[in-house]
């Protein structure tokens, strides 16, 4: 069953409770990677395999991924070609009580770096299982970012 989070800001990033960053670099120019995360929601399934399904909303996205889980999500920064965060309102993820979602942009090179931050809060069950799956989560978005420079190619 959806449950609503608590309605945090793009602060939490650097205060949440758990932390997930990934990191990777690309070839891709920021321009293009960013195009890619904030403009083209509807594409997200074909380079990010945990994705099944992503659609703009009025105020953000609505995501589905593979195994049943769901997002209802609202944009917090869009700032191109930089940062592109966003914040889960409603999810059917049992335990968790907040969760934001940052992707920064740098210049690497010719290329991009890629640092994604899972920023989370939960009951002490959810702050486990974040931690505990922290290596899955890492191989699937570093992944998803090799998938995505690739279509980006």
């Amino acid at each position: 069953m959806p449950q609503r989070l608590r309605p945090v800001g793009p602060e939490f990033v650097e205060s949440a409770p758990v932390r997930l960053v990934f990191t990777r670099d690309v070839a891709a120019a920021p321009e293009a990677v960013f195009h890619a995360l904030a403009e083209d929601v509807p594409g997200w399934p074909g380079w990010f395999r945990a994705v099944a399904s992503a659609r703009p909303t009025e105020d953000g996205r609505e995501v589905r991924l593979r195994g049943g889980i769901r997002f209802q999500e609202t944009v917090l920064v869009a700032k191109a070609p930089e940062v592109y965060a966003y914040r889960v309102d409603m999810t059917n993820t049992p335990g968790a009580r907040a969760w934001v979602e940052e992707w920064r942009l740098a210049p690497a090179g010719t290329g991009t770096r890629v640092r994604m931050t899972f920023a989370l809060d939960g009951t002490a069950a959810f702050r486990a299982v974040c931690r505990i799956v922290r290596p899955g989560v890492g191989r699937s978005v570093r992944q998803a970012v090799a998938a995505l420079d690739r279509r980006l190619g």
